[in-house]
């Protein structure tokens, strides 16, 4: 199914060159709300990995974007990252950050095919209804955290228990939170996809 059927009020525009704008406007859009979520960002004791806006950034997208859009934008801000530009948490920059050897990067990397799966399981409709919402951005949270999870005890020789307490037990308060957000904001998040699309 089109990523485009997402929501059903929506309304591919006729011109292909419209819809390609409208698309890249989206994604624009989406990596801005990335980055500045992003920019929300706790330092933790005993840890290298801040608390930060990221996850609902992304998980906001997915849901209303559609896996294509939502993996490009994801695609896009992991590249904007890369190039230098300060849009990762802390205004962190450069493809350093995505390295195996990096205690974050594999959040990052699980951003990308969190939100890639959160807007395939919108595309068939599992985002029209709360319970659904909620089941498809803990799924996006539970793959952001096992590419954390494994990325952190690579780049720290961590044992596994070790890493549990440093890259997931205690970011799972805030991670609740951010997904109640997200799922709040998701029929406003479908408004502005439709008036952007038409």
């Amino acid at each position: 199914m089109s990523s485009t059927a997402l929501v059903p009020s929506l309304v591919r525009p006729n011109s292909r060159a419209v819809a390609l704008v409208a698309d890249a406007v989206l994604v624009a859009v989406g990596v801005t709300l990335i980055a500045l979520s992003a920019q929300v960002s706790i330092p933790l004791p005993n840890t290298p990995v801040p608390v930060t806006g990221q996850t609902f950034g992304v998980l906001l997208v997915g849901a209303s974007y559609g896996a294509i859009r939502a993996f490009a934008t994801m695609t896009a801000y992991l590249v904007v990252g890369g190039l230098g530009y300060g849009v990762f948490a802390a205004h962190a920059s450069g493809w350093d950050v995505l390295r195996f050897s990096s205690a974050t990067g594999g959040y990052l990397v699980g951003m990308l095919v969190a939100a890639a799966l959160v807007g395939a399981l919108a595309d068939r409709g599992l985002s029209r209804r709360v319970p659904w919402v909620l089941v498809t951005m803990v799924l996006g949270n539970v793959v952001i955290y096992a590419f954390g999870f494994f990325w952190l005890q690579h780049a720290l020789g961590l044992t596994a228990s070790q890493t549990w307490h440093a890259g997931v037990r205690p970011f799972l308060p805030g991670d609740a939170i951010k997904i109640a957000l997200a799922a709040g904001l998701l029929p406003a998040a479908w408004k502005l996809v439709g008036l952007v699309r038409r």
